[in-house]
C-alpha cells in the first residue's frame, strides 16, 4: 500500500454555538490542512497520484472556505463548522474528485492551531 500527503491551509472565522468557553464567540484560525490518499497500485510513470494534481484538488475542496464565516457556508449552515465536522467534508470532497477508483482518502488531519487538531479516517 502506497501514501501520500499533502498539506495546504486557509482562513477563515466560525462559531460553535455549543461551547461555553469563548468558542460561541465569533473568531477565526489559520486552518491547516493534511489530506492523505492511499493506493494499491502506482499507474505507469510510477507515482500513486502527481502532487500537483492533489494539490489542485485538494484546493479546489478548500476554495469556497476560505476567508468566510464558515457558518454561513453549505453544509456547515445547518451542521457545526467543528474542526471534526471540517475534516469530515473535506475528506468527502476529496474523495469524490480522486481521478482513479484505486485511489481513497485514507485520513484528514484539520489544524486549527499549533497545538491542535483533528482527523477523519472515514468509515
Amino acid at each position: 500500500m502506497y501514501e501520500l500527503r499533502i498539506t495546504d491551509e486557509f482562513s477563515a472565522a466560525h462559531q460553535l454555538s455549543f461551547f461555553k468557553t469563548g468558542c460561541e464567540r465569533l473568531h477565526g484560525h489559520n486552518w491547516k490542512v493534511e489530506v492523505c490518499v492511499q493506493g494499491k497500485n502506482l499507474n505507469p510513470d510510477g507515482i500513486l497520484i502527481d502532487f500537483k494534481e492533489l494539490k489542485r484538488i485538494v484546493a479546489e475542496v478548500l476554495s469556497p472556505l476560505d476567508h468566510r464565516f464558515l457558518n454561513e457556508v453549505v453544509p456547515f449552515n445547518t451542521v457545526s463548522p467543528s474542526s471534526e465536522n471540517l475534516a469530515n467534508y473535506i475528506f468527502n470532497e476529496v474523495q469524490k474528485r480522486l481521478p482513479s477508483n484505486d485511489l481513497r482518502v485514507s485520513r484528514v488531519r484539520v489544524w486549527e492551531s499549533d497545538n491542535s487538531c483533528a482527523s477523519y479516517l472515514g468509515e
